[in-house]
């Protein structure tokens, strides 16, 4: 078995785990960890716990150290000094007019380099502005461009339900949204409805996406013909996480509706796809853009520029 601990180094931010060997430490702890990138001080989120080696992807970095009033007094300082490299660095974007947005500044903690973040609709010819940033800190420079989730995910604020975002509270990575999930949750197919405040598919359609394919494996499509204990009648609606569907029946000129357990009802006939209604078709257009948009924004996060 082994001892593990949970470390973020920034929040919001990914947690990463680290071997804890023998050092003691507890939650909130400050800590001093190897990374990819030299040694970083983060905050323990996650207290110690232990796990089955089978079950680690990869072997884990160990712990240097507790933080020292010393190492978190650096760490306070490189805060200050990433304020001031913002300002710079934006009179520099200005200088060489620049076609963008810059986000945020991180001092790495052993100095040893500096990352500037930014937005941009497209590629950006930075070399000068590289230069000269070089030139003023007397350290490794990188610029990284980053997606609009990434830029909201910085910035903050509150969803519509209330809540803290979930990318600003407790969300590490970002997953993939697509236009199916909202299709097969039932939502309503309009961009204002389930676009998150970065213009992108909201995260929460991935969080039930699992459960609603599951469900909708053993449900009928809405316009399928199906076999009741009252007759053969159309599927009309379904609740999907219910697993009830409502049932259209015709009475001569009249039609009635009625509700039955998914469980209870034999599929005669089921269609291949599901009617899109003429408003929410002119959506899809709209929809089908911000993905696009999506999968290039994913693109972005994942090169290192």
């Amino acid at each position: 078995m082994k001892k593990i601990i949970g470390v973020r180094f920034r929040k919001p931010g990914k947690i990463y785990f680290f071997d804890a060997d023998n050092i003691e430490v507890q939650k909130q702890d400050k800590v001093i960890v190897e990374t990819t990138m030299g040694q970083e001080i983060g905050e323990v989120v996650i207290s110690k716990r232990e796990i089955d080696e089978e079950n680690l992807v990869a072997p884990l970095k160990k712990i240097i150290r507790i933080a020292t009033p010393k190492d978190i007094k650096h760490d306070e300082e490189n805060r200050k000094k990433e304020k001031e490299a913002f300002k710079i660095c934006e009179e520099k974007i200005a200088k060489y007019k620049l076609d963008m947005n810059l986000t945020e500044v991180e001092y790495k903690f052993d100095n040893s380099k500096i990352l500037f973040y930014f937005t941009a609709d497209g590629r950006i010819d930075f070399r000068e502005l590289v230069k000269d940033l070089a030139a003023i800190f007397k350290t490794r420079i990188e610029l990284r461009q980053i997606g609009v989730r990434d830029e909201v995910k910085r910035i903050g604020g509150n969803g519509v339900c209330g809540r803290e975002l979930c990318c600003c509270s407790f969300l590490g990575n970002f997953e993939t949204v697509s236009i199916k999930m909202a299709k097969e949750q039932n939502v309503s197919l309009n961009p204002s409805k389930i676009s998150g405040n970065c213009g992108r598919l909201m995260c929460c359609l991935k969080y039930e996406q699992d459960v609603y394919e599951d469900k909708l494996k053993r449900l009928p499509k809405i316009g399928a013909i199906v076999e009741t204990e009252d007759g053969e009648g159309v599927v009309d609606s379904i609740e999907t996480l219910k697993e009830i569907i409502r049932v259209k029946f015709k009475d001569g000129e009249e039609s009635f509706y009625k509700k039955y357990p998914a469980k209870d009802v034999k599929i005669i006939k089921d269609v291949d796809r599901e009617e899109i209604n003429p408003e929410e078709r002119e959506n899809l257009k709209e929809l089908e853009e911000l993905e696009k948009l999506e999968k290039l924004d994913k693109q972005s996060e994942e090169e290192d520029i």
